[in-house]
């Protein structure tokens, strides 16, 4: 493949043109590739608009970059008037960097395998080629290797490297001046030195205002002057070489004997001219320099512009690329929320179904439970329903006068239902989480019948209120606290109300159907009526327990605990698993209550250190003053065992603790010395089936009053009555509350004189 690349410089010179030309004309149709080529210094630094310059080993390798671009993109423009004549040909154009043009061009002939390269040759006088030296083409021509036709191309000849040495511009020059007499052209041909000198620094002014060193132009030494006069372009190129010295004599020698043969007038006028001639160059060359300093401040003022220019265009561009990485991550941010929005949305129907189902769910539970209450009430006879109107009458319409006390369940009014005191509990409005503790209150108090247990007479569901027999004394809380400065309880009677609990609790743990946890024991709880009989109220927050759980293995059942902090099992605020045993703790936190009349908080830890150091008098309630000491350590021990943190720690309740406090009940009656069953009582108040004066008296079909469990046991095995021995028509039986008030003033004025 053959490659011509021909020289040029900027400004259109001639040399140039001409070099461009005879190359389109001669190899470049036999050529495969034709490259123009313009070399300029390397750039070291950068104008600053003060005048300065910046190593570019000092600047951002971007900055530096984007200037050298800028640079060659301005240096292209040099190639635009050469294009015009290679229009019939492909042209590449390359611009290359170095301080010296013709090193520059040797690389380039080196690295890039060129096989021909073309130069254009300025003419110059022979005064310009001394002062300058070897030109660009002279050190191309000699230094070029032999794979590359080096070609330079002059106004009058062509000389290539295989011709000979580029000394040759010189030799020839020395030859014509040998052999020419002519004063005439002798003297031309001196303004022609004088004007090729002018010429050359104008030219090369010009190339410097335009940006580029002067090294760079290929401003070549040639003979133009002398070939004009008739120099032979087949003269010996060896010749002109080894008579170079002598020429340049020949020729000064020639000048001075032909110009002393011209007349004096003639020789004053063209040495007039020469001088009008120089200070003309001399004027040229001083407005070259003022347009060459004028030229270099707009240069520092454009390069100061372009560094300002490319600094903004790289905010701009780090700006921008900021701004898409914001605008990426919101618009992964917005996908992520609008997945999350049609994440709830979904979750939000799912939820809006699943409520829209319980909602129906409940609503049919609601209504099951209310055609449950409404056969239980019609087809029980255990208690009585009573009506919306009764309620509100008996209790003047809820009247806040008739209120003897209020809980988390609702009010509870005092009133008069059949000419009896009952205590009507009436649940709130706005307690609609409680109907379940209601219903769980009617369905376990129509089973239980205890003395120790509150009798429940009847209920109304339509308001949600239940009615208890009233007991007068209220409730133990009240002798403990002593709010109201109600009288102290005698020692005899504290030990008969804690025994009363224990029946109770017992009552309620051996239940036929399944065993019953309280759950809420405390004193509060536990109501006391006219004859300070003990008896365990507020059943609602009771849990019937299908499979006992065994006191040796923890289980976690419940997340939502019931009951009242100080006296609430720590095993079951552990673990959430209720037992029997979970009453037991209470009943020994009420017991040291009795005892000692003190707040339940680290009431066990005092108790445990008045034990041990033997200080335990000093602990019990002062308003006694005949305690049994004896029998108050031993019924705390109790209490301190049943306030054990393990369930297995705690003892049985029937099998250990019962047995105890009755021995200490009896010791308490004994006390009183009073025989309850050999006192003048009338004789109806008697059962006719335990001989034994009657504490829940039910009638029953033949018209006779039983105590309630005697009755019942009965009535499991027979089916007649006790006393007349005939068969019974059913065997429903009726509280007959107006015997058992009655039973209860009288043990009011005979039992407890004293209180």
């Amino acid at each position: 493949m053959t490659s011509v690349a021909v020289a040029v410089k900027g400004g259109g010179s001639s040399g140039s043109r001409r070099a461009v030309k005879w190359a389109v004309e001669n190899p470049m149709p036999k050529a495969d590739r034709f490259v123009l080529v313009h070399v300029i210094p390397k750039i070291t630094s950068i104008p600053t608009p003060s005048g300065d310059h910046i190593p570019v080993t000092e600047l951002d390798a971007k900055l530096v970059a984007t200037y050298v671009k800028d640079m060659k993109e301005k240096f292209e423009e040099v190639f635009d008037p050469f294009k015009n004549k290679c229009k019939t040909k492909k042209v590449e154009t390359l611009v290359l960097e170095d301080d010296d043009p013709a090193t520059g061009l040797l690389r380039f002939i080196s690295e890039s395998g060129i096989n021909c390269l073309v130069l254009g040759s300025c003419s110059s006088n022979y005064i310009t080629r001394k002062l300058k030296g070897p030109g660009v083409s002279q050190i191309v021509l000699r230094c070029a290797p032999h794979t590359c036709d080096v070609y330079v191309i002059s106004r009058h000849r062509i000389i290539k490297n295989s011709d000979g040495s580029s000394s040759a511009f010189e030799t020839s020059s020395a030859c014509w001046m040998s052999t020419q007499g002519d004063h005439k052209r002798g003297t031309s041909d001196i303004s022609e030195h004088i004007s090729g000198v002018r010429s050359f620094h104008v030219e090369s002014t010009a190339h410097e205002a335009y940006g580029a060193s002067p090294m760079s132009d290929l401003s070549y030494l040639s003979s133009e002057a002398f070939t004009r006069m008739g120099f032979s372009e087949n003269a010996s190129v060896d010749q002109e070489t080894n008579h170079h010295n002598l020429g340049d004599k020949l020729a000064i020698s020639s000048f001075h004997h032909q110009s002393s043969s011209v007349s004096s007038n003639t020789g004053q006028m063209e040495v007039e001219q020469l001088r009008l001639e120089l200070q003309n160059t001399i004027s040229m060359y001083k407005r070259a320099c003022e347009e060459l300093v004028h030229a270099q401040s707009k240069v520092q003022l454009l390069s100061s512009v372009c560094l300002d220019e490319a600094r903004r265009v790289d905010a701009a561009l780090e700006s921008e690329e900021t701004l898409r990485k914001i605008a990426a991550e919101e618009k992964e941010k917005h996908l992520k929320a609008m997945k999350e929005i049609e994440e709830a949305k979904v979750l939000l129907a799912k939820e809006a179904y699943e409520r829209q189902i319980a909602e129906l769910n409940a609503m049919k539970e609601s209504s099951e439970k209310k055609k449950l209450v409404d056969a239980l009430f019609s087809s029980d006879r255990r208690y009585r329903r009573y009506s919306r109107n009764e309620i509100e009458v008996a209790t003047s319409f809820f009247s806040e006068a008739n209120v003897i006390g209020e809980g988390g369940y609702g009010k509870v009014y005092k009133c008069s239902l059949d000419h009896t005191p009952v205590a009507v509990k009436v649940l709130r409005p706005d307690a609609v989480n409680k109907r379940e503790e209601f219903l769980k209150e009617v369905e376990i108090l129509s089973q239980l019948h205890h003395p120790n247990i509150v009798l429940l007479l009847g209920a109304c569901p339509e308001i949600g209120c239940l009615v208890y027999e009233y007991l007068e004394n209220g409730s133990l809380e009240d002798y403990i606290s002593q709010p109201n400065g109600r009288p102290s309880l005698p020692w005899t009677v504290r030990f008969r109300i804690v025994f009363e609990i224990a029946c109770g609790l017992a009552f309620l743990h051996s239940s036929k159907v399944e065993p019953i946890v309280h759950r809420d024991l405390k004193p509060g709880n536990i109501l006391l009526d006219i004859n300070y009989m003990s008896k365990i109220g507020d059943v609602g927050l009771a849990k019937l327990i299908s499979n006992v759980v065994p006191d040796s293995i923890t289980e976690y059942r419940e997340s939502i605990l019931a009951g009242t902090l100080f006296y609430m099992d720590p095993e079951y605020q552990r673990t959430g698993t209720v037992r029997p045993k979970s009453d037991l703790y209470a009943f020994g936190v009420i017991i040291l209550q009795v005892l000692t009349a003190r707040h339940p908080n680290r009431l066990i830890f005092i108790a445990e250190n008045a034990m041990a150091n033997g200080s335990f008098a000093d602990i019990l309630d002062d308003s006694v003053t005949d305690w049994p000491l004896a029998e108050a350590k031993e019924l705390a021990r109790v209490a301190l065992r049943c306030s054990q943190l393990r369930c297995r720690d705690r003892p049985d309740l029937e099998t250990e603790v019962l047995p105890v406090l009755k021995r200490l009940v009896g010791l308490a009656d004994s006390n009183l010395k009073i025989d309850r069953n050999h006192v003048d009582a009338p004789s109806h108040y008697f059962c006719p089936i335990l001989q034994e004066i009657m504490e829940d008296p039910h009638i029953a079909a033949d018209g006779f009053t039983y105590e309630f469990r005697a009755i019942k046991a009965w009535l499991e095995k027979h089916n007649v009555s006790p006393v007349t021995r005939l068969k019974l028509e059913h065997s429903a039986l009726t509280p007959n509350h107006t015997l058992r008030s009655a039973i209860l003033e009288w043990r009011t004025h005979v039992t407890y004189p004293s209180t």
